[in-house]
């Protein structure tokens, strides 16, 4: 990259030490680089000029030529305003100014030709426009017109003159000497391939396109160079991974022959079966196995996990499970103890509570290979915990641990690198894993186990609250149990904790009869775990709770999931929460109250819910309503920080960008060849740190 780009911005003409701070501050642009990625986010048409007598209520802006004939100031003081009519030869419209009145009025002329830019619409019957434009008629703003750039800026640069129009001036003023530094970053034959524009050309036009398809050919260009090298770079990560980190080999399956036919509980799916062949494919190449396991929630990804575990046990291998919290740490614990304990295998826990008594046997009973499965917390990560010879990690709930976290389980064994085996069972779309998790193989469990029925989503507003509680009344006469979710947001906790217990004071009253837990987020953990036992043990019918059950308790017997306040949840939470029934034989239902009036976004979520029980359909609506920053709770390790791309809309481009950098790789892993040196020059111009896959060179 060139050093041009590097200058600092307060030396650019018409910015200095004072704009060049506040440009710091308010959008982090610094240099002259920074300052050209500051794409406009869209363009004004200033090439077509209206006659007043043509102008439209639904008309998005609006260019006339015309002369003021008189001027009006209504009221007096801070509540002044100023009209102004404005006419050509076909009729008048007032604009009209709230602010800035007396400047205006002095830098405006009767009888001088103008012309006047805004967005029209109708008051008392007459058109008028607010705060328009205006600027004196020139041979150059009425010869045939041009596509105006609009920037983002914020209130604090507006009250300094920072304004979109700024922007577009001074992007003029670095352009003229930019063009000769902006180098081609991508090799003749993919241009070709995939007719795109010359990268001068591109950026020049995101900025100042001549036509409406010069913006669309300069977007084309910009994303796929974007997501190109997004996606060039993961999978170069994953070739050096493969070639870099050795993984044990691990082919012995009697372990899991003896498990699979004398003690299995039920038969696999075809989703399981596939995935357990695809571990044992990574598991005999000699390679480091990162993979990602996505299913939805009850699909049967513990014992996928559980399977690989026995492979490596098999082959003399230790084994690690990590969860998020406790208490699922706890649940993966004691189901994994009784699916062990026939095949006399040794299995230990180790959480932030485990007694340092008991830590030290733990640490002894690592090191010497007698414990083959620690399953535990972010415990498992300390550096005191060695183990003799681990060769496989299982990570649940991948999107809670970080990359470096992740990192960290690679060190607790000496020569070679343990397989690492990540589950999820938030679906992820497609194109959010490819950009999120390119470096991992991903698998999808995508079938639900035989005899599982679809649980059946309705939804009620508060006006039906008596028919919900008949229905769930008539489950819980069925010998079923229930729950019923209060959302616990922490802007409005202490409301939303009233909400709760108001709810439990109700529904005490409605079911006298019956035994009743709550669970809430103010309750000591000991507190917690005792009411959540009296629900798993059938002692309680219903359970009143704050979503700390989303990713946690398993209880086959509970067949009906009732969500309070359902439009205050996202869709990726009630998909979790709705999963937490429908685990035993029985027919779940899953009953979404809500308020009368709800949000467009409210509603399509809720009709979502109930329309499909498929977390891949749920999570494609997902993101598209929030974004990808927001889906996966924290904009991951950069790969998210896009400039120009959209994940929802561009996932056509993102295929093809990661179609030919997987090509490109494969026949040159190294970008050795002669007409790849452009890219290689421009993948080491980036930071070590901040990755900016946009960046101009």
């Amino acid at each position: 990259m060139h050093q041009f780009f590097d200058r600092s911005i307060e030396y650019l003409k018409g910015v200095g030490p004072q704009r060049a701070e506040t440009l710091n501050k308010e959008l982090q642009i610094f240099t002259f680089g920074d300052l050209l990625q500051h794409y406009p986010f869209r363009h004004e048409d200033r090439s077509r000029f209206y006659k007043i007598n043509e102008l439209q209520p639904d008309m998005p802006y609006v260019q006339l030529i015309g002369e003021f004939k008189s001027f009006k100031t209504i009221g007096i003081g801070r509540k002044a305003r100023l009209m102004g009519v404005f006419a050509d030869e076909t009729g008048t419209i007032e604009m009209v100014w709230f602010k800035g009145v007396q400047w205006v009025q002095k830098s405006l002329t009767i009888g001088v030709r103008y012309v006047a830019f805004g967005k029209a619409s109708i008051f008392n019957g007459k058109f008028n426009i607010a705060h328009p434009e205006i600027e004196i008629q020139t041979e150059k703003n009425t010869k045939g017109g041009y596509l105006q750039p609009i920037y983002h800026t914020t209130e604090k640069m507006k009250k300094k003159g920072l304004d979109s129009k700024f922007f577009s001036k001074e992007m003029k003023i670095l352009l003229v000497e930019a063009v000769n530094y902006i180098q081609e970053t991508l090799p003749d034959k993919l241009i070709h391939q995939f007719r795109l524009i010359d990268k001068k050309s591109a950026v020049v036009a995101m900025h100042f396109p001549r036509t409406a398809q010069h913006i669309q050919q300069a977007q084309n260009r910009m994303k796929f160079e974007e997501l190109f090298f997004v996606q060039l770079r993961l999978i170069k990560l994953k070739i050096a991974r493969t070639e870099k980190y050795r993984g044990a080999i691990i082919n012995k399956s009697e372990l899991l022959h003896e498990f699979y036919e004398k003690h299995m509980p039920f038969e696999l799916t075809g989703a399981q079966k596939r995935v357990v062949k695809e571990i044992y494919s990574d598991f005999r190449s000699g390679h480091q196995m990162n993979r990602l396991v996505q299913g939805d929630v009850g699909s049967g990804k513990t014992m996928v996990a559980f399977l690989a575990m026995l492979i490596a046990i098999g082959s003399d291998f230790q084994c690690a499970f990590m969860a998020p919290t406790e208490i699922l740490a706890e649940q993966h614990f004691n189901g994994l103890k009784e699916q062990t304990k026939p095949l006399g295998i040794h299995i230990a826990r180790l959480t932030g509570s485990t007694p340092k008594s008991e830590r030290k046997i733990i640490h002894e009973g690592l090191m010497s290979g007698l414990i083959t499965i620690l399953v535990g917390t972010h415990a498992l990560l300390e550096d005191k915990v060695k183990f003799k010879n681990l060769g496989l990690a299982v990570i649940d709930e991948q999107h809670r641990f970080g990359v470096a976290q992740r990192a960290k389980l690679w060190t607790k064994t000496t020569d070679i690198y343990p397989h690492v085996l990540v589950m999820t069972a938030t679906p992820i779309p497609r194109t959010l894993a490819m950009t999120l998790y390119g470096d991992l193989d991903i698998s999808v469990i995508d079938e639900l186990p035989a005899g599982r029925k679809p649980i059946i989503t309705k939804h009620f507003r508060d006006t039906k609250r008596l028919e919900m509680f008949g229905f769930v009344e008539k489950e819980i006469e069925k010998g079923r149990q229930a729950y019923i979710v209060y959302p616990l947001i922490e802007e409005s906790a202490t409301l939303d904790y009233k909400d709760l217990m108001d709810g439990y004071e109700g529904i005490n009253r409605r079911f006298p009869d019956y035994q009743i837990s709550v669970v809430h987020g103010r309750m000591k953990a000991e507190d917690k775990e005792w009411e959540m036992q009296r629900f798993v043990k059938g002692e309680t019918q219903i359970m009143v709770a704050t979503t700390v059950i989303e990713v946690g308790v398993n209880v086959p017997n509970a067949s009906i999931m009732v969500v309070e306040n359902a439009e205050r949840f996202g869709l990726s939470q009630l998909h979790q929460l709705r999963g937490r029934v429908g685990r035993g034989a029985d027919q779940s239902y899953c009953i979404l109250m809500t308020g009368v009036k709800l949000s467009t976004e409210a509603r399509t979520r809720t009709k979502t819910m109930v329309d499909t029980t498929d977390g891949f359909k749920i999570a494609e609506v997902d993101l598209a309503l929030r974004g990808p920053g927001d889906l996966m709770g924290t904009r991951q390790s950069g790969a998210l920080d896009l400039l120009v791309s959209d994940l929802v809309k561009d996932g056509e481009i993102l295929k093809a960008a990661r179609i030919a950098a997987q090509d490109l790789l494969k026949g040159d892993p190294n970008l050795e060849m002669q007409e790849h040196r452009m890219i290689k020059t421009h993948i080491d111009s980036f930071s070590k740190n901040a990755v900016n896959w946009g960046r101009i060179s």
